[in-house]
């Protein structure tokens, strides 16, 4: 019996897991599979979206590392997780994404000579200001197996001198928990909670400290919700930091009436709303895939994109971080332009099966 040790850190990572994790459980007479959370975002709030609606297990590590700076986080991480790699000694550990924990792992797994494998690799913005692109960057470049979401993320890696032999182009498990969730995505009520029709609303989601944790960024954002706001009804789980900057700086009382401010949403909801959006603005990674796949108009508020295919291939639009022309860009979508958009290959709710298979049958 092998055993294979899965990281989450932050809430996006139990979408990409959990997958994963169902894939494993069919075949336990080869594998464990156990997850370690290290408690990088936690929310007891939210606790329902790992483990209820992603019908996930309790992780059977909990570092509870929590907040602070990304030095403090990553050596909180080190020092917890490596005493679980010691004691457990996992065949593979499974990283996914881009978040500190993923970083944080690799570097303890890479020096105990524990095998390692990053889902969702190979994937660049080719913006070092990002500390999601330091920890892709380097989570690479020590991983022994590599998964890929799409062709470009293959050619990254290749571009950057890894083998071949190591990279396994499999498709998105993100789109993997969309798929198998669709149904209950499709009941849920939010919209009607909320008071919007759907396909008669825009989505808005940002956390991206350059939009909201300055003054002038957030007044400018605020202007812009504003301006959509005389045009739809606007929905906008609105981030704690967020939520306390607007106070601070003033800006909470003066917002149009039909904008939405909510807290952070639930996965199922979250869909519910994604898919039902007539627009989306984010400045969010996964949100673009999510759309892609829906077939949903999506405009991302950032210079760079890690996952271009979003925009290649499906309904994302990258446009930047000038308001002014995100704003002309939302208005010609709510006055009929659609960009015409597919689905990505191998996005097709089978790319976890495609891990687990090259993991069991090829790796351990």
């Amino acid at each position: 019996m092998k055993k294979i040790i899965s990281i989450v850190g932050a809430r996006p990572n139990f979408m990409k897991v959990a997958p994963i994790h169902k894939a494993f459980q069919r075949n336990q007479n080869k594998v464990q599979h156990l997850i370690c959370h290290t408690g990088q975002h936690f929310d007891e709030k939210m606790s329902e979206v790992f483990f209820t609606q992603l019908e996930l297990p309790k992780p059977h590590f909990f570092l509870g590392i929590g907040g602070g700076s990304h030095a403090e986080q990553t050596a909180k991480i080190m020092i917890e997780f490596e005493k679980i790699a010691i004691a457990e000694k996992p065949d593979l550990v499974l990283v996914v994404g881009d978040v500190n924990s993923t970083m944080a792992c690799t570097l303890v797994t890479s020096k105990l000579g524990i095998k390692t494998a990053h889902v969702e690799a190979g994937l660049r913005s080719f913006d070092r200001q990002m500390p999601e692109e330091i920890n892709r960057l380097v989570t690479d470049v020590l991983a022994d197996y590599l998964f890929t979401t799409e062709a470009k993320a293959h050619n990254n890696l290749r571009r950057e001198g890894v083998d071949e032999k190591k990279i396994f182009f499999c498709g998105n498990v993100m789109i993997d928990s969309l798929v198998q969730f669709l149904p209950k995505i499709e009941k849920s009520s939010i919209t009607a909670q909320l008071g919007v029709e759907p396909g008669k609303f825009i989505l808005c989601t940002f956390h991206r400290p350059s939009n909201v944790d300055t003054q002038d960024s957030l007044t400018k954002l605020v202007d812009l919700l504003n301006s959509l706001g005389n045009e739809r009804k606007v929905v906008f789980p609105i981030h704690p930091r967020t939520n306390n900057n607007l106070k601070k700086f003033g800006l909470d009382t003066n917002l149009s009436p039909n904008l939405i401010l909510t807290e952070p949403i639930g996965y199922i909801d979250f869909l519910n709303l994604t898919k039902n959006a007539e627009l989306i603005v984010t400045d969010s990674g996964g949100v673009q895939e999510e759309s892609t796949w829906l077939g949903v108009q999506c405009i991302t508020v950032r210079d760079n994109t890690e996952r271009p295919i979003t925009v290649d291939v499906g309904t994302n639009q990258l446009i930047g971080t000038d308001l002014s022309l995100v704003k002309d860009s939302a208005f010609k979508v709510l006055n009929g332009f659609k960009k015409q958009g597919g689905i990505p290959e191998l996005w097709d709710g089978k790319a976890a099966e495609r891990i687990t298979d090259i993991i069991l049958n090829q790796i351990i």
